[in-house]
């Protein structure tokens, strides 16, 4: 999703992969790096002893290793039922070196690719009804998990959201939500939910629908699907707090992630839709 860091740091990463590989008895298969936000992450496809799978590594300065993103695939394994699907993690391995903390997750290989290489949407795409359907199912499943983890803190919504859309949020209800649903963490035409680092409790659905939604945006005519799909959150008093948090976590993003930065204009717009009171039915 994006692109390689500094030479210093890819060098040091991919030494790290190699060991990683050396620790999961694992072969690195070629098919290219996916590398995180500055190169904090490495992902691709390996060869272990059972076939193709998919290492990932986090790497993170010794001492600030650990909390919400570092645990939240392995808290995913141990919490989200397997009705929920995704990538099932196959083995973990932590370490340090030189002043860095590491922790390589080896998952099942996924052979649907996602819907996107990159969170935001610029092309059409043509997903079966089955496959909402699914996505649907997959929510619901993980509406119903019970966890003390947090997507997002109902400190950031009541400082940041006024800050970034100009509008106060009311009641919060919360309900536990895959945290990051964009079109790079979704597959298709058979779906499949990536990326469970930072699932938790939410605003209700309308959170994970309106992330959905928002990176939906260039192509108009899925947007509108989106919305459509979660018309029972989307647009609702229920929902608005979930809108306007996903809202402000791109807008606040967009000063230092390019792709943000080119959403930006359209979801700074969408607050005013949300300024007018529901419908009643």
């Amino acid at each position: 999703m994006f692109t390689a860091p500094e030479p210093a740091v890819r060098d040091r990463v991919l030494s790290a992969r190699r060991h990683a590989c050396v620790l999961l008895d694992v072969v690195d298969a070629a098919g290219g790096e996916t590398w995180g936000y500055e190169g904090r992450t490495l992902s691709g496809a390996v060869t272990a002893p059972d076939g193709l799978a998919w290492l990932r590594l986090v790497s993170e300065p010794e001492g600030k290793a650990g909390g919400k993103l570092w645990e939240g695939p392995k808290e995913a394994e141990r919490s989200v039922p397997p009705a929920v699907p995704r990538p099932r993690l196959l083995g973990l391995r932590d370490w340090s070196a030189d002043g860095w903390a590491y922790r390589a997750e080896l998952y099942q290989h996924v052979d649907t690719p996602p819907v996107s290489r990159s969170p935001v949407l610029h092309h059409g795409v043509d997903l079966p009804d089955a496959w909402w359907h699914d996505l649907h199912q997959a929510l619901d499943h993980l509406t119903h998990v019970d966890t003390g983890r947090q997507a997002v803190r109902e400190q950031y919504i009541r400082r940041r959201v006024p800050e970034y859309t100009g509008i106060t949020p009311g009641e919060i209800t919360w309900t536990t939500a895959h945290g990051d649903l964009h079109w790079a963490n979704l597959t298709g035409p058979r779906l499949c939910l990536m990326d469970w680092e930072g699932w938790g409790t939410a605003p209700p659905t309308g959170y994970d629908a309106a992330t959905l939604y928002l990176h939906s945006l260039p192509v108009p005519d899925l947007a509108e699907r989106v919305r459509k799909e979660f018309c029972n959150v989307l647009g609702t008093p229920a929902g608005r707090v979930g809108e306007l948090t996903a809202c402000t976590e791109i807008l606040q993003a967009a000063n230092r992630v390019p792709f943000y930065a080119d959403l930006a204009d359209s979801v700074r717009q969408h607050p005013d839709h949300l300024r007018a009171p529901a419908p009643r039915p």
